[in-house]
């Protein structure tokens, strides 16, 4: 496991997706390989990245895309994240039973284990996003895993925008906050809008890493599919909010930046939100609204 006062080198794979998954997955492997070479002990890659994004529509024809997890895709990262040594994240179509589908995030530790899963707990039901036609809640609930990176949380996409899922994963012990992303501007509402989106997807997840005093991992697709622009823009902030390292918003390119895990513990000193939380006060948050 890695040293907490050891600089830990983090890559972000920022992907298009074609229309072959096989080829999709070839070309994610290539990515884990230059992240390798450039030194990237923790690889991530984006939301769902062996197919083009399937929620634009509802087709049943896409649950074929689904697979066990284990599976033949995680077996093949695996593979790959023993060859190389390298730490996993990423999320896969999981088919865990007839009928019952999840979208999925895996973390493959450096010798090629299960290091654990993560089922995506919020699934949005959006224009373009028709996730809870495919995807059934998670409900493992919220956690972290023990890596040869570090203790890792992975979440997923729409839960970027939960307090609470960030919260919880950051109790449960995680350094670093993963979240593998497919999201981009669905409509032409002009470059003002579009900034504003970003801008607010970026905030609140700058946000989540000071909150929680950890590193925050975004890493996203790239590209137009079908009706959607995939904004890129995957990025790393620190427990400051700091933007480490931006990827760009047009473009693949795998993102390397090096993150002092030591700051964790320093800014937790200095900022002891945890400790001077009310949980004594906090019982309504399991409620829907207060009247």
């Amino acid at each position: 496991m890695a040293s907490p006062d050891e600089p830990l080198r983090v890559a972000l794979c920022q992907l298009r997706a074609g229309p072959d998954p096989d080829e999709n997955v070839d070309r994610a492997l290539a990515r884990i390989d230059e992240a390798a070479d450039r030194g990237a002990r923790l690889v991530c890659l984006p939301e769902l990245f062996r197919s083009p994004y399937p929620c634009q529509g509802q087709d049943p024809a896409r649950f074929a895309l689904a697979e066990p997890v284990p599976g033949p895709t995680s077996e093949r990262l695996a593979k790959r994240a023993a060859t190389r040594e390298v730490v996993l994240v990423t999320t896969l179509f999981e088919r865990r039973t007839a009928g019952v589908y999840h979208n999925t995030a895996v973390v493959i530790d450096g010798d090629g284990r299960l290091a654990g899963t993560y089922r995506k707990m919020h699934i949005p039901d959006d224009p373009l996003y028709n996730e809870k036609f495919y995807f059934t809640p998670g409900d493992d609930g919220f956690c972290a895993h023990d890596t040869a990176a570090g203790r890792i949380g992975a979440l997923v996409c729409w839960d970027q925008w939960f307090p609470e899922a960030a919260r919880l994963t950051a109790l449960c012990g995680a350094r670093l906050l993963v979240y593998p992303t497919a999201i981009g501007w669905q409509f032409d509402e002009g470059p003002e809008v579009d900034a504003a989106q970003h801008d607010a997807w970026e905030t609140v997840q700058r946000g989540h890493a000071i909150a929680n005093g950890l590193f925050v991992v975004a890493v996203n697709r790239v590209g137009q599919e079908d009706e959607i622009r995939f904004w890129g823009q995957s990025f790393v902030a620190d427990p400051f909010g700091r933007v480490l390292g931006r990827a760009s918003s047009s473009e693949e390119e795998t993102l390397v930046v090096d993150c002092d895990l030591g700051l964790v513990e320093r800014v937790r000193h200095n900022w002891p939100f945890l400790r001077d939380r009310r949980i004594d006060a906090y019982g309504d948050l399991v409620r829907r609204v207060r009247d």
